[in-house]
């Protein structure tokens, strides 16, 4: 018989949608304006229950339309305030109904609800309290304090006594003014000390019996008084000085001025001033919570584990013991052709490549291991043998041997890793997995700057896709922006779709993605007009790094009207940098290296890959910032050293086998495989959410090339233009390096100005060595020169 085929429901790939209780701004609006009604309509009703309760007692609870109640909203309001008050808590349900229309004003206006549940717990704990307070001077429940006072009241008394349930009340209202009120027994008996030093004050003026001694000594200070005055009529008012209250000085004084009198002396010790317990950051941020860059999308979700293919399909490393066993034997007869006698050896399998430890016996020399790369490699008939000697930490010797059956790294298990979704770090990124199979997450932010090279068709678009995969999947739009450099024109095109949420660009620029080699020039140097504001904010806030300074501003501690702002990280990538320095050479790289010396601090990241890590395009003042590399497979040992400062990486075996290093030792890794529709997917579940209106700005960058065709186009003129005609016509002397001496311009903008000015007919054509002939003879012909054009425009 058949068997049968089970049928297997899959289950949609759809998410369901998540219900959120986080209400729009309209729907805020409807909500405070609801409870602030609500709020007035029952204090409306309350107040007119007390003043007719017991005429419309005995209609509560009729829903007869044609009944009538004296109360001034009706049966609802006599029903309500019954219920609220009566068989409530009395006159304290005011109280909820204050608090039900500040509930409504919050929400109406859109304040932070921190303080309002605040209100609440201390508005209820007072309600109760004030109706168990009037429940002690009623016999049955009334009005003042409610059904509900008079029980918790009469339960009180059954249980405490009326002794007892006082001092409870008593305990609870010293609560209320410690806690809520703040005041101390230190604030108590300063107003108590100033009020009875007023009192006696006043006493002693009115009804003290003077002796001789004292009415002598009053007398004695009245003739002073006359004596000191004017005997004109003229009046002097003196500004009374300023108080300085100083107790230890004042008794003194007032010891010396009469030592043995009878006179009651009254000593008064300065009262210590309050310390301040919050300043005005803290109360901000105790109002309003602290500042939240994500409030803008707040309703961003970040992309879904399932946009990601798994290309293990769940399985784990297969162990090929036949393969191992193999190996390892080839390995030890190789080495004792050699005479190299081995003590021990381990296996340690990754997804690509495994690694053989091994422990020579005492006596062999390292370097006689070193030396046997190429004869392991023929033996074992592998390609991409690779030797460590010794291992850092090990006191082993590591012979990486490619798999024969090497797995795939997908994206989607390094994604879902509890290290890369636990780690704590400002930019983390996943790069793939280890020979141990162990995902290697690092901190971009403090690489600082990575440097990635490789040969064609290596790893790297890979690579950087990866990257960019990591951050778009653990930081906010709020939180980080790029700026992407694609000189191909076709590796980064997808990342078009998420313009508004994460790119930075220039202003007045069309696409966010850069390929235009003059853009990219502007561009960097827009990075760095970047990086000296962000150094200014820094400088201002006294901080020292922008996680610090970003702190700060979450705090409340700096103004936004002193130019301060949330800062998000800026992380610059350039998919191929041996085509920018061939075309633009120093203007490229020396923005790059004052970004990569100067940028760390401020949050800017650099992230360059090239196809070519030669001399005259990785330089040493490029390599020198950046300390992270990662080198997949090359063609040659000159450019592994090139790249990574030591061999190795022409000993890789491609399709994202690479080594990484971050100034120290070098970690073999297989790099992470997401796919172009991956991507997509990606960047389409991003775009198609709420986005900001417009990409980053970055500051706006005029070069020195700045405006300039060879057609006579008054507008696209330099703005220099007039100035360098000016001292042309006085010269009468037509060269750019004229206009560079006197104007102090670069090469470029100046002959371009040169053209302008014979587009324009000041000067005439190039005449090889001899300077141009300037066809104006005095300054006076160029202004009618200049302004007959102007009319013609």
């Amino acid at each position: 018989m058949a068997k049968k085929k089970k049928k297997t429901n899959k289950k949609s790939a759809t998410t369901r949608k998540k219900i959120s209780f986080t209400l729009s701004k309209q729907q805020k609006i409807v909500l405070g304006s609801f409870l602030t009604l609500l709020g007035l309509a029952l204090i409306i009703s309350f107040a007119s229950y007390f003043l007719t309760w017991q005429a419309d007692q005995s209609d509560i609870g009729i829903l007869d339309r044609e009944a009538e109640t004296k109360n001034w909203l009706n049966k609802f309001g006599s029903n309500v305030a019954h219920f609220f008050v009566y068989q409530g808590f009395g006159v304290a349900s005011f109280i909820l109904a204050f608090l039900i229309t500040l509930t409504g004003v919050y929400y109406f206006l859109d304040y932070a609800k921190k303080q309002l549940q605040r209100f609440w717990f201390w508005g209820i704990l007072v309600m109760i309290w004030i109706a168990v307070f009037f429940g002690f001077f009623t016999g049955t429940s009334t009005i003042a304090s409610g059904t509900i006072g008079f029980e918790i009241n009469d339960l009180l008394q059954d249980y405490l006594g009326l002794t007892g349930a006082i001092l409870v009340m008593t305990f609870l209202a010293i609560v209320y003014f410690v806690i809520r009120l703040k005041i101390t027994p230190e604030k108590v008996s300063a107003v108590f000390q100033n009020t009875k030093k007023g009192i006696k004050e006043d006493f002693n003026a009115e009804t003290i019996d003077q002796t001789d001694y004292e009415k002598d000594v009053v007398e004695n200070l009245v003739e002073d008084q006359k004596a000191t005055s004017s005997t004109s009529e003229m009046e002097i008012v003196t500004p009374p000085e300023e108080k300085i209250e100083e107790p230890v000085l004042k008794t003194e004084i007032q010891k010396d001025i009469a030592p043995d009198s009878d006179v009651a002396m009254e000593v008064e010790a300065a009262a210590e001033e309050d310390e301040v317990e919050e300043n005005l950051s803290k109360k901000l941020v105790e109002d309003f919570g602290q500042f939240d860059p994500t409030l803008e999308l707040s309703n961003y979700k970040f992309p879904t584990i399932e946009l990601l293919k798994d290309y293990t399909a769940g399985k784990s490393i297969t162990i090929n013991q036949e393969e191992l066993e193999e190996n390892k034997n080839r390995i030890v007869e190789t080495l004792q052709n050699y005479k190299i006698g081995i003590s021990n050896i381990k296996a340690t399998i990754g997804p690509t490549v495994t690694l053989y430890e091994i422990v020579p016996e005492a006596g062999v020399r390292i370097s006689k291991i070193k030396n046997l790369e190429d004869d392991i490699a023929l033996s074992l008939s592998a390609l991409g043998i690779r030797i460590i000697a010794p291992i850092p930490g090990r006191g082993t010797i590591g012979i990486e041997v490619p798999n024969k059956n090497p797995k795939i790294v997908s994206m989607r298990s390094a994604i879902a890793s509890p290290k890369f979704q636990n780690a704590e770090m400002e930019l983390p990124l996943t790069l793939g997995k280890t020979i141990s199979n162990e995902t290697f997450v690092v901190d971009l932010a403090k690489m600082p700057h990575l440097l990635m090279a490789g040969a064609t068709g290596q790893g790297k678009s890979v690579g950087l896709n990866a990257i960019l995969t990591s951050l778009l999947y653990k930081k906010h739009p709020a939180e980080v922006k790029f700026v992407l450099v694609d000189p191909k024109k076709v590796e980064l095109t997808l990342f078009n779709k998420i313009e508004r949420h994460y790119l930075a660009k220039l202003p007045d620029t069309e696409e966010a993605i850069i390929t235009d080699t003059n853009k990219v020039i502007n561009t960097l140097n827009s990075l760095c007009i970047e990086m000296d504001e962000r150094y200014d904010l820094l400088k201002d806030a006294m901080c020292r790094n922008i996680k610090e300074y970003n702190k700060k501003f979450k705090n409340r501690k700096l103004n936004p009207n002193d130019g301060h702002k949330f800062l998000p990280y800026i992380v610059l990538v350039i998919d191929e940098f041996a085509d920018l320095i061939m075309t633009a050479g120093k203007e490229v790289e020396t923005p790059i290296a004052r970004l990569a010396q100067l940028a760390r601090a401020i949050g800017i990241h650099l992230i360059v890959a090239t196809q070519r890590p030669s001399v005259n395009v990785i330089t040493g003042i490029i390599k020198a910032n950046f300390p992270a590399r990662i080198a997949f497979r090359v063609t040659s040992k000159i450019d592994s050293r090139t790249i990574l400062d030591s061999g190795g990486a022409d000993q890789l075996i491609g399709r994202g086998d690479m080594l990484f290093t971050q100034g120290n030792d070098l970690t073999r890794l297989q790099c992470a495989f997401v796919d172009t529709p991956e991507v997509a997917d990606i960047t389409d579940f991003i775009g198609s959410q709420k986005a900001y209106p417009d990409a980053h700005m970055l500051p706006e960058y005029v070069g020195e090339e700045g405006g300039t065709t060879l057609d006579n186009n008054v507008e696209e003129r330099d703005k220099l233009f007039r100035d360098a005609a000016e001292v042309l016509v006085i010269a009468q002397q037509g060269s750019a390096s004229l206009l560079q001496r006197k104007l102090k311009l670069g090469y470029n903008r100046a002959g371009r100005i040169i053209d302008q000015l014979e587009a324009a007919g000041i000067v005439g054509p190039f005449e090889g060595s001899k300077a141009r002939q300037v066809l104006v003879p005095t300054i006076e012909a160029l202004s009618q020169h200049l302004d007959n054009e102007n009319e013609d425009t």
